[in-house]
Parts: C-alpha cells; structure tokens; sequence
C-alpha cells in the first residue's frame, strides 16, 4: 500500500484534477478577480461555478474575500510550492531513467543478447513444460440437473 505525504498534498492534486479549477488558478495569475468575473468563462451555473470554488478553498489554492456583495477570489501559492517541490524529486528520477533509456536505444551496436542454454525449456520446440511434476487431471462436469421444487 502506498502512503500518501500529506493529505494537504492530495487535496491540491485532486483540486489540480480538473479543467475549470485549472482554468480559475491560470486566471487569478494574473491578480485577484471577483467570482462573477471567473464563472463569466466557465460555461456552466453559478452553483455548479461555486463547487469548483469550494474544492479549490479546500485545498487551500485560493481565498475568498467578501466586501458588500462582492466575493473576490486571491490565488494562494502555498499548496502549489509543495506539490512543485513533491513533482521535482520525480522529475530528477524519471530525468535519469529516461537519460538511460536514450542512451540504450541510440546505441543499437552495443545491446548484447544472452547466450542460450541447452536446459533453456523455451529454446526447444517441445511445447511441453521443462517440469516433471505432474498436473492433476480436470474436474469432471456436473451432471444432469437435479428435481426442482414446482410452486
């Protein structure tokens, strides 16, 4: 089982998920922004709007503020640090084994093939297993069906 870092870190990438959420965060880059402003482009209701909100305040991506009527949204770079500096330990590992990869496939001339073996079962053309264990034989069928109550 693998266990999670932090359930903050979850939220954010679970917050991060989805298209319009994405499309709030790429919008408050720019400076806070009143939520009539943003649900302008999102294409669906306002209530619909508002649940994206909420999932984005959950994960800490971003703050509301009302002043009289006005809610203004202020993006929230917290959450993003830690799943920056959560996404560059793997970019360093996957860097090296995609390094590798390169080097393996760009250099055919030097791929070595294994040597067969005389006791190699899948070099013979003998289908059968190189085992001498013997199998148990298949179940017999059911047979007919029996009497069945009549109501």
């Amino acid at each position: 089982m693998v266990k999670n870092e932090s359930p903050r870190l979850d939220a954010t990438f679970a917050a991060l998920a989805d298209p319009t959420r994405r499309g709030v965060l790429m919008a408050l880059q720019a400076g806070s922004r009143p939520v009539s402003q943003l649900a302008a482009h999102a294409h669906m209701s306002l209530p619909g709007f508002m649940k994206h909100l909420r999932a984005l305040e959950g994960a800490g991506l971003l703050q509301r503020k009302k002043s009289g009527r006005v809610v203004t949204c202020t993006l929230t770079a917290g959450p993003m640090k830690d799943a920056a500096e959560w996404l560059a330990k793997y970019a360093a590992f996957w860097s090296v084994r995609l390094d590798a990869l390169e080097r393996y496939l760009e250099h055919p001339q030097e791929k070595k093939s294994w040597p067969k073996s005389s006791n190699d079962p899948k070099s013979s053309n003998d289908p059968r297993s190189a085992s001498s264990a013997t199998s148990a034989p298949p179940r017999a069928k059911s047979g007919a069906r029996g009497r069945t109550r009549n109501r």
